[in-house]
């Protein structure tokens, strides 16, 4: 009902701007606010371990939609996202934050804001994302405070500090009677208590881990150099925090190290990326573990506390005059997940496809590949942890169409 309420204020807002033009007019200040979103389907067809392509497997569904709103009243700036997924029956925000300008080239952001970490926005160019999404290190977004100044052709710096994840919205799936804050964006690890509806993740027999993200700092540094025909950025990112066990009442430390590059020459695109990270992280009887549990969208798995991630992407922007269409954007992206536990088989990703770009509509073809990727196989959240042993490569071929407004 909160749901249906807060689209009925919303629509409401939008058709009472929508009839009184004047109302957000910025020709007399420089104070507005606007009102945006969008609308995605998605087609999905799948070949998975039993090796046959089944029509059945497939599905059109809505994938997304969400509201956005942007506004400026006396020097600061507001930007807000909130999504609702059918697909998954969740609904959350991705982003809040206020903004102040310190200075032309710098300013302060509070509330749900992007982590600084690697290649921003995203370093992939599909929309299935390159690999550290998946562990919560590409487009993450949490609640605090974030500085930034940024340079055009020379450094910027981005330090920030965040005392918790996101906030979490409803997830009506496996996670709807726990407590774990599985509804949300972007991927964090999250306490798997035990009992309903936790013991099908823990299989009956193993320790809940009762684990927060708490007291995350961010540290991002780049250096953008100019060359004949394009750009290359270079950078390096540090990521240091808590991991707080709430049966415990105990803290322990993760962190995370990046270095990363955005080269652009032409119509081409490059962005690379290697990751290391570690999390010392404890189950509910005090005793070390060698996977946390993640999740997003509504579904928690469990991924390894060790691992270096390989990422590359290159992509293709051809100009083209075809009717409403503008432009073609052909892409490779390619993550190799190497865990540092012993025991625990790698993983890879590979996205191959092109995005087509038609005034406000992007449409997303990808033939998304995987071996022990935890969506990319008909057993669910199975891959980034221990693995399956001699993995095969198992397909999705995914269209995404989303009008943005």
């Amino acid at each position: 009902m909160k749901s249906k309420r807060l689209f009925s204020y919303a629509l409401a807002l939008l058709l009472f701007a929508g009839f009184n033009p004047e109302l957000f007019a910025q020709e007399e200040s420089e104070d507005y606010v606007n009102f945006g979103g969008a609308v995605r389907y998605n087609v999905v067809l799948t070949d998975y371990e039993d090796d046959d392509i089944n029509m059945t497997d497939g599905s059109l569904t809505m994938d997304t939609w969400r509201l956005n709103v942007n506004a400026k009243y006396s020097d600061i700036i507001l930007n807000f996202e909130y999504r609702f997924y059918p697909t998954f029956n969740t609904h959350f925000v991705k982003q809040g934050w206020l903004q102040y300008n310190t200075s032309e080239n710098s300013n302060v952001q509070f509330g749900v804001t992007q982590v600084p970490f690697g290649n921003l926005t995203y370093t992939s160019h599909s929309w299935w994302f390159q690999g550290p999404y998946y562990t919560g290190m590409e487009d993450d977004h949490d609640m605090g405070l974030k500085y930034s100044l940024v340079e055009e052709n020379d450094w910027s710096l981005m330090a920030a500090w965040f005392f918790q994840p996101e906030p979490a919205g409803p997830a009506y799936g496996a996670a709807s009677f726990g407590n774990g804050g599985a509804g949300r964006y972007s991927y964090d690890i999250i306490p798997i208590t035990g009992g309903a509806p936790w013991d099908y993740v823990l299989g009956g027999n193993e320790t809940p881990q009762s684990n927060h993200e708490r007291n995350q700092f961010n540290l991002r540094l780049t250096k953008t150099l100019p060359f004949s025909g394009g750009s290359a950025q270079i950078g390096a990112s540090g990521q240091f925090g808590q991991i707080y066990n709430s049966a415990l009442d105990e803290n322990t430390s993760r962190y995370a190290l990046a270095l990363h590059t955005d080269v652009n020459y032409g119509n081409w695109n490059f962005k690379g990326e290697w990751i290391n990270y570690g999390f010392d992280a404890q189950n509910d009887l005090g005793q070390s573990v060698d996977y946390v549990y993640m999740a997003a969208y509504g579904d928690p798995y469990p991924v390894a506390t060790e691992m270096n991630m390989y990422v590359a992407g290159l992509s293709y922007n051809w100009g083209v005059d075809w009717g409403p269409i503008s432009s073609l954007t052909f892409y490779n992206d390619y993550t190799y997940f190497q865990k540092g536990i012993d025991g625990f088989n790698d993983s890879e990703q590979n996205i191959i496809g092109f995005m087509v770009t038609a005034g406000n509509v992007y449409t997303y073809v990808d033939i998304a590949r995987g071996k022990n990727q935890p969506w990319l196989t008909q057993n669910f959240g199975t891959g980034l942890a221990q693995g399956v042993n001699d993995a095969e490569w198992q397909t999705r071929f995914n269209i995404n169409i989303g009008y943005y407004f």
